[in-house]
């Protein structure tokens, strides 16, 4: 039997050292880099060099050399990368028989949960001529550290969009009329004050005066105007009149309804300004010339004899420009006042199709008191208003939360399908890509959400996964979450880190084990035990991830 074995062994040696001469490789030929390997934006790197000593390199070999990534439960191979003996016709890296060489490859396989722990080996596929030679697998390094890799974890408890409400308690509303005068007169016309603004002015004044608890009335502006025709002095006497007429009209309504504000009344006497902004909208045949006029005198005496030089252009004005600057205009500044709380509050219960979708959105967003009263909320906003995306991003936002991305993402493609470009509503669908590992779904999300409410935090976890730790934390700035934390450690700025853990206001398992990687760097050992006994207590599934994760290296051997 041991005769067997001696002659199998000696086979294997001449298959490697016979008439081959191609030698074996060993571990020593290989340095990786980085040792330990690194989770980098979702892949495992890392340069391999290969140093092959003189007279190892068979000139007629062809050495196909396969990285390959294994662990617990899997393995994962790179791009081959092939060395050729200086006697092969072939297009690979020659390397000398006399002399050895030099060859650098790339490695890179997508991260993998059970990766923490794991093994680079070098597997190789060898000819010399047309005679397939074994050669023994080597390790050439390990891995990984995976800290990187923790913001697919950290995006859970993230601050996700929320689409905002536009609900305003007090609303500024305006209600103009206006009167014309006839040339050089000052007395209101029946006509004018049968028209249509003015009647809406009265009909104003009654609704104020009919609902004063809803309708507050601020004031009534009486702006009068004569037109740039004349002599400067009886035009200023006739636009003053027109302003005392206007006010006398409009005092005689208040009067009528029994309401009382200030009238606020002032006159202009020429109105050059108006004039040049309808000659401006005609399309009258010399505007350009009466334009220019305009900005090439201020005296108003002077303008007037100008454009009166404009003969055919001077009766157009006169036809159609000049009649509508001799005018009053009327203005009513009035606040609507909307809904209480408490009543917006007992419509929710009662009926909420008398509240309108702002109504709606402030009640879920800021009126609701716990998660489940404010998904009732936003239900009845979707049966009522199904063409508002915000109700469907902030059930999205809800289901987020409790970890439910199945029914998160189902109500925010609902919101996207309603408005492809609401902000919030991609951004969120790319916080969800980040936590699934898909990075570059996420860039493509969060680029369309630069309006939303938590833009900055979302792109500082899209800088995370892409490995970009500073500006991570730049944009981390307002933030105190675990994921905030993680930059801070990534890019070994621990003094910030160790603040943001500090104000986290509830801390959760992460929270913890990100504490327990922070005293690892820092090297303090007892750190390291209470946080990640703490860390575990809370996630028991994290005790597997604390035994193979590189950051503990030193402390589980």
């Amino acid at each position: 039997m041991k005769k067997s074995i001696y002659v199998l062994s000696a086979v294997a040696v001449t298959l490697l050292t016979g008439c081959s001469k191609q030698k074996a490789f060993v571990s020593d030929n290989f340095a990786v880099s980085p040792t330990p390997l690194e989770y980098i934006a979702g892949e495992v790197p890392a340069t391999i060099s290969i140093n092959v000593p003189a007279k190892a390199m068979n000139k007629k070999a062809v050495v196909e050399c396969i990285p390959v990534l294994q662990w617990d439960g899997g393995n994962a191979a790179g791009a081959s990368f092939i060395l050729q003996g200086e006697k092969v016709e072939a297009n690979h890296t020659i390397i000398s028989y006399k002399n050895g060489g030099h060859a650098t490859m790339r490695f890179s396989v997508p991260f993998v949960d059970g990766m923490e722990k794991s093994d680079l080996m070098m597997q190789f596929n060898t000819k010399v001529g047309k005679k397939i030679v074994k050669m023994p697998t080597v390790k050439i390094g390990y891995g990984t550290q995976c800290t990187a890799a923790l913001i697919t974890k950290t995006a859970k408890t993230a601050n996700f969009g929320v689409a905002p409400d536009n609900f305003q308690r007090v609303i500024s509303q305006k209600q103009e009329a206006a009167v014309k005068f006839l040339i050089g007169q000052a007395n209101l016309r029946g006509s004018e004050l049968n028209s249509k603004t003015v009647q809406d002015f009265i009909a104003t004044l009654k609704n104020i005066k009919s609902d004063e608890q809803s309708l507050v009335l601020n004031n009534i502006e009486v702006s009068a105007y004569a037109s740039p025709d004349g002599a400067y002095a009886i035009n200023e006497r006739l636009a003053e009149k027109r302003g005392e007429v206007s006010e006398g009209y409009v005092n005689q309504q208040l009067k009528q309804q029994q309401l009382a504000t200030n009238v606020d009344t002032k006159y202009t006497a020429e109105d050059w300004e108006g004039f040049q902004a309808l000659v401006s909208q005609s399309n009258l045949q010399d505007k350009e010339i009466i334009l220019r006029v305009l900005s090439m005198y201020q005296d108003p005496e002077q303008r007037e004899r100008e454009i009166r030089n404009v003969a055919v252009v001077y009766k157009e004005l006169a036809d159609a420009v000049l009649p509508e600057l001799r005018r009053a205009r009327m203005v009513i500044n009035y606040d609507v006042i909307g809904r209480s709380d408490e009543a917006i509050m007992q419509l929710v219960d009662a009926d909420a199709s008398k509240l309108s979708i702002e109504e709606l959105i402030y009640a879920a967003n800021i009126l609701s008191t716990s998660d489940a009263q404010k998904e009732s909320i936003l239900k009845k906003a979707v049966s009522l208003f199904p063409n508002d995306y915000r109700a469907y991003n902030n059930l999205g936002e809800l289901a987020m939360r409790r970890g439910d991305n199945e029914t998160a993402q189902s109500f925010l493609r609902q919101a996207l399908s309603i408005n492809s470009n609401a902000a919030e509503a991609n951004v969120n669908l790319g916080m969800l890509a980040i936590q699934n590992g898909q990075f570059q779904d996420a860039e493509t999300y969060i680029s369309k959400g630069v309006s939303a409410n938590n833009f900055d935090e979302a792109l500082g976890h899209l800088y995370v996964a892409q490995s970009r730790y500073s500006q991570a934390s730049a944009k981390f700035a307002k933030s105190a979450n675990n994921s905030a934390a993680l930059a801070h450690i990534l890019s070994q700025d621990y003094a910030d880190a160790l603040k943001i853990l500090g104000n986290i206001k509830t801390p959760d398992a992460m929270t913890y084990y990100l504490r327990a990687i922070l005293a690892a760097r820092m090297e303090d050992k007892s750190e390291v035990k209470t946080n990640l006994d703490k860390a575990i207590a809370l996630d028991p599934s994290l005790s597997k991830r604390a035994a193979n994760d590189a950051e503990f290296a030193e402390y589980n051997k």
